[in-house]
């Protein structure tokens, strides 16, 4: 993996790319649930790929309404519920997946509704499930991207510009249960993160391909 300088920064994640079977069922798919425009973007591919993919995507919203409104939205296009949405200590949110087997959190901090829901999103979130948290922070740290938060061997978030992509760091293990899906899986991950600055596969395989 490349960047196009030495100093640490913050890496811009200009999409994610899903690689998908059927093409035309997945952009009917995300054009009905979630609506994101170019941060997301779909590919074909047949890669061989079984289970769980070691990563989910975030959609972080304002209110319990919104999450309600787009896990609503997202199963009557097709998706799976993997976990029902729910208050927890942490806020109120569940989880989905997709036809194309990409798992899919909903989630909001606040545990009650300020108005009507807009099915705006706050925050896109890319976490990966990796076999060493700190090797993997280390790396990416090393490739120029700036931490915001982290916890040990635990989770690790990158800084992201206002309206850009996010990038976290969990276990696999962990990514997974928080999603609600075993976390067994073997094959291709079927996703591409396309940045401005970096290039090439991490240390659990990732790919990272130039922003377009």
């Amino acid at each position: 993996m490349t960047t196009a300088a030495n100093t640490q920064q913050t890496t811009p994640i200009t999409a994610v790319t899903l690689e998908v079977t059927d093409l035309d069922a997945a952009t009917r798919f995300y054009a009905d649930a979630f609506g994101l425009g170019d941060q997301l973007r779909l590919r074909a591919s047949d890669s061989p790929s079984t289970g769980f993919r070691g990563f989910t995507l975030s959609l972080v919203v304002s209110q319990p309404a919104d999450v309600d409104a787009l896990v609503d939205a997202a199963i009557e296009a097709g998706a799976t519920v993997l976990k029902p949405v729910a208050k927890s200590f942490w806020g109120y949110g569940g989880s989905v997946q997709a036809p194309d087997g990409t798992v899919w959190k909903i989630a909001s901090s606040s545990k009650k509704n300020t108005g009507p829901a807009t099915k705006q999103v706050d925050d896109f979130v890319l976490l990966l499930g990796v076999a060493d948290v700190k090797a993997t922070k280390q790396f990416y740290v090393e490739q120029g991207l700036a931490v915001s938060r982290s916890f040990g061997s635990k989770y690790v978030e990158f800084e992201a510009p206002a309206g850009q992509l996010k990038l976290a760091l969990y276990t696999r293990r962990a990514a997974a249960k928080d999603a609600g899906i075993d976390p067994e899986g073997t094959g291709s991950h079927r996703v591409v993160v396309n940045s401005t600055v970096v290039s090439g596969a991490d240390p659990d395989g990732f790919p990272w391909e130039a922003a377009v």
